[in-house]
């Protein structure tokens, strides 16, 4: 009886059927999804504050920083980043949720790779964010922006933006798995949305004080700012891009190594 039930338990495990392929981050794509659309209100704040940032900016501090009223083609590159981030950081959210409900021990248990996971939030926060990315730059127009970009700008534009929230969403990916907790994601990953305000993406660099100049000139959301500005506004690029795609390539590659690393110690771990 027990060879009976042995036999049919090592049929049943030969039988289950493996993930391979992009078959497994296929699944945790639309479970990603799926959980972002039933997070309405995570997903109604990443597009509400961008656009309420935009709309005070413009009309509150708008006319003291530029009279002239061309304030709001200035700032709406650094709001496109903003939003960027305010939607990359509910994946901090979403990874230590995961991490913390023991969901992790059931996938662990599966024949996947440990990337998939990953590559399942951050493809959903890809997709959430290219959207409320679209909508604050439709708001902006309605506000008074007005792009001068050329089609092949536009294509640039789109893939620049993809690439940085690629980039910025592995991050609070990675992020999300090093915290031990929800808060703690959401505490360390508000860190990262402060990094817009010091650097050109609100006023110019030139603006600040002297100490906090280099400081903002080089880190990594200054050329990537100045280059979707450069894009969208047809201003001269020079070697800014070349940075900008930089420094998204770097910060992707050290997110995804991180996390990966992250998610194979803790869950083995459990």
């Amino acid at each position: 009886m027990n060879v009976t039930l042995t036999a049919s338990a090592s049929s049943a495990v030969a039988a289950r059927p493996r993930l391979r392929g992009f078959t497994a981050e296929s699944v945790f794509v639309g479970r990603s999804l799926r959980r972002s659309l039933r997070d309405g209100e995570s997903l109604l704040m990443a597009i509400l504050l961008p656009v309420m940032l935009m709309l005070m900016f413009t009309w509150v501090f708008g006319g003291a920083i530029d009279p002239s009223g061309g304030y709001v083609d200035y700032v709406v590159p650094g709001i496109i980043l903003t939003c960027a981030g305010f939607g990359a950081s509910s994946t901090a959210l979403y990874v230590a949720s995961d991490m913390q409900n023991g969901i992790i021990d059931r996938f662990r248990t599966m024949p996947i790779r440990a990337s998939a996971v990953l590559t399942g939030h951050v493809v959903a926060s890809l997709v959430r964010n290219l959207v409320a990315t679209g909508i604050v730059i439709g708001v902006g127009v309605l506000v008074g922006f007005r792009p001068e970009a050329t089609l092949g700008g536009w294509i640039a534009l789109a893939g620049l933006i993809a690439l940085y929230i690629l980039a910025i969403t592995y991050l609070f990916a990675a992020i999300g798995l090093a915290a031990g907790s929800p808060e703690g994601a959401n505490g360390y990953g508000f860190i990262l949305l402060f990094l817009p305000y010091l650097s050109s993406a609100f006023v110019p660099v030139a603006s600040m004080p002297g100490w906090l100049q280099p400081v903002a000139v080089h880190q990594p959301i200054t050329p990537i700012v100045d280059t979707i500005r450069g894009l969208l506004t047809g201003a001269p690029l020079e070697a800014q891009p070349w940075w900008a795609v930089g420094w998204c390539l770097v910060i992707l590659l050290i997110a995804v190594a991180w996390g990966s690393w992250l998610f194979r110690r803790k869950a083995a771990r459990r």
